[in-house]
This record gives C-alpha cells, sequence and structure tokens, in this order.
C-alpha cells in the first residue's frame, strides 16, 4: 500500500513509480504504460501546463472520455495544486458551457484522440489540435489569462471540483479534498483486498466519482493496473474478460444489466478466467439484478453507498460476508452516520430517515456556492445527504430512496426503490423506474416507465394484474408506460427528472 504520508493524490502514483517502475499501471488498446512511464508524462504534462500559465490555484476544464491523458493530467495537476474539472464529453453544449462559466477555467483541454464526442466541442470552442509531450493528441482552447486564482492555502487542500449531473438547474461543483480522496482509496483498495495482481475494468467516467476514487485512485493504491475503456458496450466488456488480465468489474447497476441483457440475447456464458470481484454502487440495487448477475458469474456482487459529496463510499460489503440480500453493507473506517427524521432527531433503529453523514471523505463545499453548503453542511461537519435509508440490527445500511423522490400518496409514504424491485421481477422486464405526479386535488400519483427486454414486448394490463398480487394498493402505479430506454447520465445512472416531466404529459392508459 501506499505511505501513509501521502498528502496529494498524485503521491499515489509517484510511489509505486519509485517502487515498481516498470509495472503496468494502464492498459488500453495502444498498450500498456507502466507507472515509471506514467511518472515521467507526469513530469512532461506539469511543463506544458506552466507553458500555457497554469498555477497554483487555477481552474483546468477537460472535456474527455477515459484514456491515459486524463490519468496524466489529474497528477500533474495535483503537482502543481491545480483543480481538474474533468467533464464527460457526452455532456451537452448547455451543459458543458453552465460549468465552464461556473469554474471560470484559465484553461480548456480536449480529448479528441479518444472521443468524437469531445473533438464536437473542440471544433465548437475553435480550439487548436496539439500532442504535448506525454499526453499526446489533444485539443486546446486559448488561455484566459485573466481568471483569479484561489488561495494557496484551499488550492492545495482541494483535489479536484466534481460537477454533478445537475438535472435540473445549474449543475454544483463539489470541491473533493485530497485528505478525502487518499482515505477512500486505502478503505476502498482494502476491503476489495486489492494488490499488485490485480486489474480493474474502468469504463466508468473519471469525471464521476465512481471512476475517480473506486476505480482509479483505488486501483492505483493497490499498485494494480485498469484497463481503460472510454464506453461501454457489453460486448466489449465480455471480450475483455475473456481475453485480458481483469480480476475486478466494477460499476453502476445499469452497466450490470445490460450485461445481463447481452449475454441473454446472445446466449452461452460469460467467460473470466481471473475474475475475483464484483462490485456496483452509484445507484440502488435491485434485487432481481443481484441474483442474475450472481447466477451469471457464479460470485457475489457486491455492494455500495457513497455519493461526490463524500469522495466515494460510506457503506461496503465485505468480502469475507457476502449479503443475500440488497443491503449497502457495513460502515467504513472513519466515517460517521445518524439517520435522522423530520424534526431533526435521531429515528429509532430500523427506522427510515435521512441519512446525515461526517468523516474525512467530507466535501470542503460547492465551489462558489456558500448558501448552498451550508445547506447540507452544518457547523459540527454533519453532511445531510438527501438520501433516505435504515440501518439494520447487524448495522447493515438499506438504502429506501432520495428525499426528492419520495412519493406522498393519500398520506401514504411511497418509495420507489420498492416499487421498481418488484416491477424489475416480472418477466418481460428489463428495467423500470418510478416517479410521482401530482393530480389536481394536490396527491400524488405513482407513475411507472418500463423498459423491455430484447424481444419482449410489455402488456401494460398484465403488468398491472402481477403489481396488484404484490404490492399494496397505494404503491401500485396509476399508469404504466412502455418506453423504448429509460434516459440515463452520462455515468449510466438513471435520470428521473425527464420522465417526471414525461409523466406530466403522458395521456392515461388505463
Amino acid at each position: 500500500m501506499v505511505r501513509r504520508a501521502a498528502r496529494k493524490i498524485s503521491d499515489i502514483a509517484r510511489h509505486w513509480a519509485e517502487v515498481s517502475p516498470e509495472a503496468a499501471a494502464i492498459r488500453e488498446e495502444a498498450g500498456v504504460t507502466s507507472f515509471g512511464q506514467l511518472w515521467n508524462n507526469v513530469g512532461h504534462a506539469q511543463r506544458f501546463l506552466r507553458e500555457q500559465g497554469v498555477d497554483v490555484g487555477d481552474r483546468v476544464l477537460v472535456v474527455a472520455e477515459n484514456c491515459s491523458a486524463v490519468v496524466t493530467l489529474l497528477f500533474a495537476l495535483s503537482e502543481i495544486g491545480a483543480w481538474p474539472a474533468v467533464v464527460n464529453a457526452r455532456l451537452s453544449e448547455r451543459e458543458i458551457e453552465a460549468i465552464r462559466a461556473h469554474c471560470r477555467p484559465r484553461l480548456v483541454l480536449f480529448t479528441h484522440g479518444a472521443s468524437p464526442d469531445a473533438l464536437r466541442h473542440g471544433v465548437r470552442c475553435r480550439a487548436r489540435e496539439i500532442a504535448p509531450p506525454g499526453l499526446g493528441p489533444l485539443m486546446m482552447a486559448s488561455p484566459d489569462p485573466n481568471v483569479v486564482r484561489e488561495a494557496a492555502a484551499l488550492a492545495h487542500e482541494v483535489a479536484v471540483l466534481i460537477y454533478t449531473s445537475g438535472t435540473t438547474g445549474q449543475p454544483k461543483g463539489v470541491m473533493a479534498t485530497h485528505r478525502g480522496l487518499l482515505h477512500f482509496a486505502h478503505v476502498s483498495a482494502t476491503s476489495r483486498e486489492m494488490t499488485q495482481a490485480d486489474c480493474a475494468y474502468a469504463v466508468m467516467p473519471m469525471s464521476h466519482i465512481f471512476g475517480l476514487a473506486t476505480l482509479l485512485l483505488a486501483t492505483f493504491e493497490a499498485g494494480a493496473s485498469l484497463h481503460l475503456a472510454a464506453r461501454f458496450s457489453a460486448e466489449e466488456v465480455v471480450k475483455a474478460l475473456g481475453a485480458s488480465e481483469i480480476s475486478i468489474l466494477q460499476g453502476v447497476p445499469t452497466l450490470f444489466t445490460r450485461i445481463v441483457a447481452y449475454v441473454r440475447e446472445h446466449g452461452g456464458a460469460v467467460r473470466a478466467p481471473r475474475l475475483r470481484y464484483l462490485y456496483t454502487g452509484g445507484g440502488p440495487l435491485d434485487p432481481t439484478l443481484k441474483q442474475q448477475v450472481e447466477a451469471l458469474f457464479g460470485m457475489p456482487l457486491h455492494h455500495g453507498y457513497g455519493m461526490t459529496e463524500y469522495a466515494g463510499s460510506l457503506f461496503i460489503t465485505r468480502m469475507e460476508r457476502p449479503r443475500k440480500d440488497v443491503s449497502a453493507g457495513e460502515i467504513v473506517e472513519g466515517a460517521e452516520l445518524r439517520v435522522v427524521g423530520p424534526d431533526g432527531s435521531d429515528v429509532p433503529r430500523g427506522e427510515p430517515g435521512e441519512l446525515w453523514v461526517r468523516g474525512p471523505g467530507v466535501m470542503h463545499g460547492y465551489y462558489r456556492e456558500p448558501d448552498l453548503t451550508a445547506e447540507v453542511l452544518d457547523a459540527e461537519g454533519w453532511l445531510k445527504t438527501g438520501d433516505l435509508g435504515r440501518l439494520d440490527a447487524d448495522g447493515a445500511l438499506f438504502i429506501v430512496g432520495r428525499s426528492k423522490d419520495l412519493i406522498i400518496r393519500s398520506g401514504f409514504n411511497v418509495y420507489p426503490i420498492e416499487v421498481e424491485s418488484v416491477i424489475n421481477s416480472y418477466d418481460a422486464v428489463r428495467q423500470s423506474a418510478v416517479v410521482g405526479r401530482r393530480d389536481a386535488e394536490g396527491n400524488e400519483e405513482v407513475v411507472a416507465f418500463v423498459e423491455a427486454k430484447e424481444g419482449a414486448t410489455i402488456d401494460a394490463a398484465d403488468l398491472a394484474h402481477y403489481l396488484s398480487e404484490r404490492l399494496s394498493p397505494y404503491k401500485r402505479p396509476s399508469e404504466i408506460v412502455p418506453i423504448d430506454m429509460i434516459p440515463t447520465t452520462a455515468s449510466g445512472k438513471l435520470q428521473k427528472q425527464p420522465l417526471r416531466e414525461m409523466a406530466k404529459r403522458v395521456v392515461r392508459s388505463r
């Protein structure tokens, strides 16, 4: 493991470059990059960035999909004391411009060699093509010499700006700290019992806390290697598992849903001779999906709970005691949890409430948003997550949903995750998403959007009958809406806000 004297995230890469310079760090189609080569590239990238005027307290916007240049830039900017703001190139022009206006970067870079969408944005921004040593082909917009730098103390505390999905309103820039990311990297690598012999498949974008912390930093913490993939393809994942060194597969539930569907549609089984660990996070785990994945791979599907504002996972299921249920596992070292009722007091064990967390992973705050920060961070360091959950008798955490997703129907609380779990057990359904819709009397109705498996057709009436035998009347959907594909964010998480808007417009079918 990395020396505990590490003070910034780049210390992880430096350590392995010194200890095992020949060991593989990054595997991609173009070849293998060792830790020694990676650190040499980091040095070249630092010189390039300084030549563009980047210094302590600056922000650098990187419009990208996963590639070695993103990894190199993250560590080079860490060494300088500047903040990378990596955004997924698959975001829209509006979304990227909103982030650009908010973070006020000195420099904007586009990894056009690895991403056609980055190329599109680069052309739109009139960026020029360059190929700096250590980074390879990039596009660069003209540097802005007039941006204001952050104070040195803050600059050295914060490692990265991670912009949340922002399905409504302006996206928020989470100031994730070096301390928090280093702590999580250690906790994550230890909980997964990772060694230098491991190789993790890395398709979760590094613009997301999952890709940055759980994949990049935790894997490198152990001196293990990453198999980088710019975009998810179930076919490519299945091929890579059978043909490469991959021992760890991690992703959001949607990733595993697509893999299961692909294997079903094409027959056969998954060959994964070195695979030893499966993990899903970034969204609720459905019991049906857990069963399907475990049957497909013949090993436990581990689960966890985390968030961008906490630099990674707070709860993780343990290697030595995998769960048969869909619990998010046990609290990690250093973290604290409260389950809080509407009046701000702790609820009895077993009852649902809002999750408040505290520990080394808590963000410094939302960038340039002191009021928003004050809404979620109190004076004692408790972060109000907005997530709803309950603690089981053994301390395991069960996520109930988001407070904003809670549906109140005729005075009863309806948690979408419960309804979705039952819908997803219906044979023709690939996945579902449940939202609330306000009716004329001010009550909320339950609306279910359902995506069918390949070759299947969903009979709404039959599904409604199926649910009537498994759900209380107040939990049953008033409307079942078949949909070709449920929308997801660039990181693969289900997007409910577009569905809420659709629910307002759909014509009642029942």
